[in-house]
């Protein structure tokens, strides 16, 4: 209670903040609409209530009746038979008011303090056990789940808490922990029931649910990293498309590239994470990094049993919608130059399909990923371009450079062979002599370098550097098993895959396809038979599954123009964002966190 000097207190001090508000005139308008908050008069009478109330708290009064409610119906009973004089009339309709009624009911609930919680009571048959390993755990129950997994344990038979979803609702109240058993769920045995009997128990619960537990006899919940670990999704996930998911509310659906905060890894298959950008702080079930590979794994090689159909070639314009007379330096032929001939081709083949067979591909999952904030001072980072041949890498290349040629760039390739006339040093080619390209090769100087004709043809670091060093964008195409010879910080590489359309659409659209040609072909016209459709698409396949951990988009090139606008707004999407997740290796070598195995997850509550 405040006393009448610390009550006056309060009023001087509020009379002094009131008068303090009238000298200010450099923020006028919020100081006025303060000492017009302080003068309303609510405010006054709040404090009057406070100190009212600390007055009787002092007190300490005790109710003369508990049950007043019951004491006036029973009063009101009494006076209807005592005449029906005016008074009593008045007096028995005040007592059936809804508020009078109201007010007793709230009476006699603070008078028997029942507005405070109260435990269940305990069953009776929980006393003929030990009172210490038994527990009554009440939880409300939302439109959510409650957050935890179910199991039966093999080898005693008993129904068990398997898992602890993060932020759900038995993760907030801290009461149910991995590992716990439980006995009972509203009162109803769960002993020989199986989990999928119990789900429909806890669907059909309204309000509170509570849950008779036996604690773990190991306290060990969910471990939590020390550190917070994120990661890229290389593959798309939908859980409604997944049968073997615990259950599909309790997972969460993602796409390629989405950035996700790994909660657990406890399970060896089925981990805890959440969306970077969700706001709900309750995590889901995502497929673990071994269990997607063991998918894959036992996934039928496409086309391993099919035999082809040989189909007539088709005869195919090279290159599509060149523009004729404009010559960039770096658009030219790959020196990753095609396999002619049928052996090589089968050859292959074989090796693909041997790899296929006994699994030696290691299908992109997840890669741990940190947060890059790039400074207006540093480099672009290096775009790298990889698809198989044919698939329109240069030509998308080639419409980058015309669409801005001031912002992006592309290197200059060294090679061995002499200067032709028409040709310039530095613009064209950097024409050096076979012992100083022979020299850099021993210092890994080149990204990717080829031999045709008796020369050699290269890409050199110090190309790109040369590129980066004007502030551009340099755009680089050369085989993903070349990537890691720029995969660092320095570089920052954003890697694109162009793959093929389906073998439908591919036939479409190369039949209408015009490729540029350089100088050097003597052959201006390329043909496309139905075999070199096949591996093109094969080829591509091969390239994702073994080095689909590296790429940061996938573009389907169905029509150049189309690949060409998602391409140009990815791009520019990333150079203007403020936050880019890059790879966590470039920056530090740390091993995620450890898992160990909590054995199949058989239910979702």
């Amino acid at each position: 209670m405040l006393s009448r000097t610390e009550h006056r207190g309060v009023c001087r001090l509020l009379s002094s903040v009131m008068s303090g508000t009238e000298s200010h005139t450099d923020r006028e308008e919020d100081y006025r609409f303060l000492h017009s908050m302080l003068m309303e008069k609510k405010l006054h009478l709040l404090f009057k209530i406070h100190e009212r109330l600390k007055r009787f708290e002092k007190r300490s009064p005790i109710p003369v009746q508990e049950h007043a409610a019951s004491l006036a119906s029973d009063l009101a009973e009494e006076l209807i038979y005592q005449g029906w004089r005016d008074e009593v009339k008045e007096l028995v309709a005040l007592f059936s008011k809804p508020h009078f009624k109201s007010l007793l009911s709230v009476h006699d609930a603070v008078a028997q303090r029942d507005f405070e919680p109260t435990l269940p009571p305990v069953p009776d048959d929980v006393l003929e056990e030990d009172e210490d390993s038994v527990k009554i755990v009440s939880l409300v129950k939302t439109k959510e789940p409650l957050g935890a997994t179910i199991k039966r344990d093999k080898a005693t038979g008993a129904i068990v808490v398997a898992r602890i979803m993060r932020g759900g609702a038995a993760d907030k109240s801290g009461l149910i922990h991995e590992g716990d058993e439980l006995k009972e769920v509203n009162g109803i045995s769960l002993e020989h029931r199986k989990p999928k009997e119990i789900l429909p128990l806890l669907t059909s619960s309204q309000g509170d649910i509570t849950f008779k537990i036996i604690p773990a006899s190991s306290k060990e919940g969910l471990s939590s990293n020390k550190r917070k670990l994120f990661v890229r999704a290389l593959f798309d996930y939908d859980p409604n498309e997944d049968p073997t998911v615990p259950c599909k509310d309790a997972a969460v659906s993602f796409k390629r590239g989405d950035i996700l905060q790994i909660v657990s890894m406890e399970d060896d298959t089925w981990w805890q994470a959440c969306h970077l950008t969700d706001n709900d702080s309750r995590a889901g079930l995502i497929p673990s990094q071994q269990l997607h590979e063991r998918r894959v794994a036992l996934q039928r090689p496409k086309g391993l049993f099919k035999p082809r159909q040989v189909k007539p070639p088709v005869m195919e314009d090279v290159d599509y919608g060149a523009i004729t007379g404009i010559h960039i330096a770096g658009l030219r032929r790959s020196f990753r130059l095609g396999r002619k001939g049928s052996r090589a081709r089968e050859a292959a083949r074989s090796r693909r399909w041997s790899a296929g067979v006994h699994g030696s591909f290691r299908p992109p999952t997840y890669i741990e990923a940190i947060p890059y904030h790039r400074d207006p001072k540093d480099r672009h980072r290096l775009v790298v371009l990889v698809g198989p041949s044919g698939v329109g890498v240069n030509e998308l290349k080639r419409r980058l450079l015309i669409s801005d040629p001031d912002h992006y760039g592309v290197t200059v390739p060294y090679t061995t062979r002499e200067k032709r006339r028409q040709e310039n040093e530095g613009m064209d080619y950097h024409f050096v002599s076979t012992h100083m390209f022979e020299e850099d090769i021993l210092n890994h100087r080149f990204i990717e370098y080829g031999r045709y004709g008796g020369h050699y043809y290269g890409t050199s670091l110090d190309s790109v550097h040369r590129v980066m060093a004007e502030g551009k964008v340099c755009l680089l195409d050369v085989h993903p098993s070349k990537i890691k010879h720029v995969y660092t910080s320095e570089f920052k590489p954003y890697v694109v895959f162009v793959k093929p359309p389906r073998i439908e659409e591919l036939r479409l659209t190369r039949r209408r396809a015009k490729f540029i040609s350089d100088d050097e072909d003597t052959n201006p016209v390329r043909i496309f038979s139905e075999e070199d459709l096949e591996d093109m698409i094969d080829l591509a396949e091969t390239m994702e599954n073994q080095y689909g951990h590296l790429f940061d988009k996938v573009i389907v090139n169905g029509d150049i123009a189309l690949a060409f606008r998602e391409l140009k707004a990815e791009l520019k999407k990333i150079e203007e964002a403020e936050v880019q997740w890059v790879p966590a290796e470039w920056f530090c070598t740390s091993p995620t966190a450890a898992r160990r195995s909590c054995g199949h997850l058989t239910g979702w509550i």
